[in-house]
């Protein structure tokens, strides 16, 4: 696999191999709670450059869910919203790991992104995560005045784990059409539970391989693992893919969840939806932000964000 990996992304990835990649399900459960917890002093970092604060917003059932605000230092009034879900298969993770991409995002068209810390599945399986972003995703409707918003402007996107959430959350927002979404960008997005595309069967590509990718499906599904598994865990198992966003995505040729990016892609153009969609070759996962610099990972952060420009400049829903 290594001889088919871009040439700039080889080194990289290598190291990241030699950091993630663990040999069992256990040992990969304990790293896991281990990143995790690492993670946790992430939390509250600023993004250079932009305005950030935190609130704490309320949980359907009690408690409440860290969420990450971000907007330009001399906001003008008002922007689009976008949801942004990190990535971390459904594991590990926190909104501050992608200030590398709230500030692409800014300065390609001013937005006001809001980033919920939801709960990871070491500790909570779904539907724990997909509520928390629903939650916060109502909430982003309920303040839309005080935030500053465009009402027919709300956006999610998301890699891997959250590009997962990302999918997932546009069909639990159609479905419950309490909140009408204007665009998504569900990044390399983790969506098929079954792995049995080509794409996720016996692959050994770095950072992401088929066994990485059966062990944190288990811990995401709990007891529904193996079982009819519903389309809001893992969209690619949605049967109806109409009245679903605009979308752009992109995936890597060498990684587990090209295949089922690719048919996720179809189904939404067979559906009517838009999309604008590339695969980049000699790419594995994650590999515009392990390797970022890059001149393929530049090309694919160019080609999503002339999507995301275009979207704010074309793309409208106004809420129910």
């Amino acid at each position: 696999m290594t001889f088919m990996v871009d040439k700039q992304l080889r080194f990289q990835g290598f190291l990241v191999n030699l950091l993630m990649k663990v040999k069992s399900e256990t040992k990969y459960l304990k790293s896991s709670q281990k990143m995790a917890k690492s993670m946790r002093s992430l939390s509250g970092r600023v993004a250079k450059g932009l305005d950030c604060r935190e609130v704490q917003v309320p949980r359907t059932g009690g408690g409440t869910i860290r969420t990450r605000i971000y907007m330009p230092e001399e906001p003008h009034f008002p922007l689009p919203g976008v949801l942004w879900l990190h990535g971390g298969g459904y594991a590990i993770g926190v909104p501050e790991l992608d200030h590398a991409m709230y500030q692409r995002l800014m300065a390609t068209s001013p937005c006001i992104i809001v980033a919920p810390d939801y709960r990871l599945s070491t500790k909570s399986p779904y539907p724990a995560a997909l509520n928390d972003c629903y939650d916060v995703l109502l909430w982003m409707r309920t303040q839309i005045t005080e935030l500053g918003l465009r009402s027919n402007q709300l956006m999610v996107g998301g890699n891997s784990a959250g590009g997962g959430l990302t999918a997932a959350l546009t069909l639990l927002a159609r479905d419950r059409a309490e909140v009408n979404l204007a665009f998504q960008m569900p990044l390399y997005p983790m969506i098929d539970d079954r792995m049995t595309n080509p794409s996720a069967v016996g692959n050994t590509s770095p950072v992401w391989d088929s066994n990485l990718n059966l062990w944190a499906w288990k811990l995401y599904l709990g007891d529904r693992f193996g079982t009819e598994v519903p389309a809001y865990a893992a969209a690619s198992r949605a049967t109806d893919f109409s009245r679903l966003p605009p979308t752009a995505t992109f995936v890597g040729d060498l990684e587990p969840f090209r295949d089922e990016t690719v048919a996720y892609v179809n189904n939404l153009r067979e559906a009517g939806v838009k999309v604008d969609f590339q695969v980049y070759e000699g790419c594995f996962h994650g590999f515009d932000a392990v390797c970022p610099g890059a001149e393929v990972s530049q090309r694919a952060l160019a080609f999503l964000m002339e999507s995301y420009k275009k979207a704010t400049e074309t793309y409208f829903a106004e809420q129910p």
